[in-house]
């Protein structure tokens, strides 16, 4: 087995070679971590293993289609022959369709379930195989603000996501009854530029889009990579995502009157030529997409409250000094009565 190298440990990154994966698997090597990229694609495979050497970390990629569980623990097994022990697995890989339910086939349904739900219990089964018996290690599994609440024409993403968050909550029940050291995270997504949307299987003559407001994937790798420098059950990213989550628990029949009203022509991008990349559904893309999409000029670069999650230490430290000041004043004021 090979050894760890100085640094904070071996990362996998799964759905790792574009979009959201390409930005955390860099912003995890900047953080000092080693960074295994699981992938179907080996352009980019390749391109994100040489950034994340370039950053001065070791890497590896495995070409692996993160639907067939066998392929996901060998190349598990793999990572562990090369470079070290698994502390971190962050489960990302996902695709899907833009169509009505209906008009969905039955084989892209279920292939986007499968890469999208199935993916995320391989890839947290090949994890906490090693992990538990070692007594620790972390898992984080990208969610999404639809995992809370759906939206048309995603009926397939939005599922996988749900799903995943109940397989979620099973499995920390089951590791915090064994009293386990494991840790495992659900980092919840805004709408993102990634190239998801160039390469998402479309019913639609034009470009879709995720609906705004959008993101960099920088914002969201950021998140990912403060969850691993501290554990946290869940996070919200992005005040988007927070009102989402919080409208479906509060006004659910107001938002399904709203998406109904809006989420269509929301989802699509006119003033964007339509992509002339296959879909990604069944095969992958060939080429080196990199982390972006088409959306650069409409993506916010950060996010006022994911700062506040980075600083939340401060910020209570801060607010609790206000308090105190606010107290003593108080009390001063009502000596100065008496």
């Amino acid at each position: 087995m090979a050894e760890t190298t100085n640094g904070r440990g071996i990362a996998v990154v799964t759905g790792g070679s574009a979009g959201l994966g390409r930005a955390v698997s860099r912003e995890l090597a900047r953080r000092g971590w080693d960074v295994a990229v699981l992938a179907r694609g080996q352009d980019g495979i390749d391109a994100t293993v040489a950034e994340v050497q370039r950053i001065g970390r070791r890497s590896i990629g495995v070409s692996v289609d993160v639907a067939d569980s066998t392929g996901v623990e060998d190349a598990a097994q793999r990572v562990e022959d090369e470079l070290g022990p698994i502390s971190l697995w962050v489960n990302n890989a996902m695709t899907g369709t833009i169509s009505e339910f209906l008009d969905t086939a039955v084989a892209d349904f279920e292939r986007a379930t499968a890469v999208t739900y199935l993916g995320c219990v391989n890839g947290t089964r090949a994890a906490l195989s090693r992990m538990v018996p070692r007594n620790r290690g972390h898992v984080i599994q990208i969610g999404s603000a639809l995992a809370h609440r759906g939206i048309p024409l995603q009926a397939a993403y939005c599922g996988a996501k749900h799903a995943i968050h109940g397989f979620t909550d099973a499995v920390v029940s089951e590791l915090t009854h064994d009293k386990s050291k494991v840790a495992v995270s659900i980092v919840d997504m805004p709408a993102l530029n990634t190239t998801q949307f160039g390469w998402v299987k479309s019913a639609f003559p034009e470009h879709p889009q995720p609906v705004p407001p959008i993101f960099q994937p920088e914002v969201g790798a950021r998140a990912v990579a403060d969850v691993a420098d501290t554990p946290r059950r869940r996070t919200w990213v992005g005040i988007s995502t927070v009102e989402t989550i919080l409208g479906a628990r509060f006004a659910g029949r107001f938002l399904d009157w709203y998406l109904a009203k809006a989420a269509y022509q929301g989802q699509l991008a006119p003033d964007k030529p339509r992509s002339t990349v296959a879909p990604n559904l069944y095969e992958p893309v060939p080429g080196d997409a990199g982390a972006h999409g088409v959306f650069d000029d409409k993506a916010r670069t950060d996010s006022v409250q994911t700062w506040a999650i980075r600083h939340r230490r401060a910020l209570a430290a801060a607010g609790s000094a206000v308090v105190g000041a606010a107290a003593v004043a108080g009390a001063a004021l009502v000596r100065g009565r008496s």
